[in-house]
């Protein structure tokens, strides 16, 4: 783990994990097995990160991708393989909707952890960041989008949002990615992006990020199939 960091950001941050998976599980039929396999996979990458496997960072091809290739690539066959689609069409985009309420304490430990000098400040709200602006706005798509019944209301302004937020989120994720200390480092020099190396933050990019990448494509499935 990493050494002085505040345990009240830890604490935020692990609160936040239990958050997104919470109401990422919540909305699918089949919560029991969700919850399994997100714990298992949660188990995993926290194991691989207490090992410090990704702290290597001249390693090739770069651990971290050794996570999040098999991640995005479950992703891709959840939306594009039969089985895949079928589960993903079932999603309560209701309940999916409030899952990018997670993305507010994100935006503030991201700050916390810039101050500490764990990540680049461009990673932050007051650098290039944006993404706080998704989870400021769920609560309200929410409440704006969706009936009592749980039936959309407005599907062009929930589509709307969705891309939107979808490019917030591909923006910080390209920016983050090519501020690791890895060979292709682009940007933070001065401050690379170091903390999400370590347990617990590798649950950043390993979950969080890919239960929010997954939930607004999910989202958008849903409702362009029942658009057409």
């Amino acid at each position: 783990m990493l050494k002085d960091v505040p345990n009240s950001i830890v604490i935020i941050f692990l609160l936040t994990v239990a958050l997104t998976f919470y109401l990422f599980a919540r909305s699918f039929r089949n919560k029991a097995a969700t919850s399994l396999a997100l714990l298992l996979w949660l188990a995993l990458t926290g194991f691989l990160a207490l090992r410090g496997t990704f702290q290597n960072t001249s390693a090739f091809p770069p651990r971290l991708a050794l996570v999040m290739a098999p991640a995005l690539v479950f992703v891709i066959l959840m939306l594009t393989t039969t089985k895949g689609k079928l589960f993903t069409d079932e999603i309560n985009v209701k309940s999916l909707t409030l899952v990018h309420v997670v993305r507010i304490p994100v935006e503030v430990g991201l700050y916390v952890l810039a101050s500490h000098k764990l990540v680049p400040e461009l990673m932050t709200f007051a650098g290039r960041n944006f993404d706080i602006l998704s989870g400021i706005s769920a609560p309200i798509i929410y409440f704006i989008c969706f009936g009592a019944d749980g039936q959309v209301k407005n599907r062009g302004l929930l589509l709307t949002w969705n891309f939107i937020c979808l490019a917030l989120l591909l923006n910080i994720i390209v920016n983050a990615i090519l501020s690791l200390p890895y060979p292709f480092q682009q940007f933070a020099f001065d401050q690379p992006n170091v903390a999400v190396l370590y347990f617990p933050f590798i649950w950043l990019p390993a979950f969080i990020v890919i239960v929010v990448l997954y939930s607004h494509l999910a989202a958008i499935r849903n409702l362009l199939r029942k658009s057409a």
